[in-house]
């Protein structure tokens, strides 16, 4: 077994992050999906990899860390959808978001938030 770390290359360090036909880890190109111009667009969706201007720290405890990253691999293990932690996140909350929109105090999250 090599002791030799493998290092990103050139490619990976530099790439842009501006295009939304890339996928996280993978480097072949995907046009984008055609838009149904008759379909109303949806208000909360998660921004997927795009640049980000705006930051926002969150402190959560190393349960819901591990449970984050369970949420990851098994995303990528049972649907192949290699994404990072941030959009999983990005996609909860527009979920969350959409479900509060539409469904008032009856939404996951205001029932969730009631309780504490």
């Amino acid at each position: 077994m090599s002791r030799r770390v493998r290092l990103p290359g050139a490619g990976e360090l530099f790439r842009s992050t501006r295009s939304q036909t890339r996928p996280v880890d993978d480097d072949r190109e995907q046009a984008p999906e055609p838009a149904d111009p008759a379909a109303e667009p949806e208000r909360h969706t998660g921004s997927g990899r795009v640049r980000h201007d705006e930051k926002m720290t969150v402190y959560i405890s190393a349960e819901e860390l591990m449970d984050l990253e369970e949420a990851r691999l098994a995303l990528r293990r049972e649907l192949g959808a290699a994404v990072d932690r941030g959009r999983v996140v990005r996609e909860a909350v527009a979920i969350a978001l959409a479900d509060l929109e539409e469904r008032g105090r009856e939404s996951d999250l205001a029932r969730r938030l009631n309780r504490s």
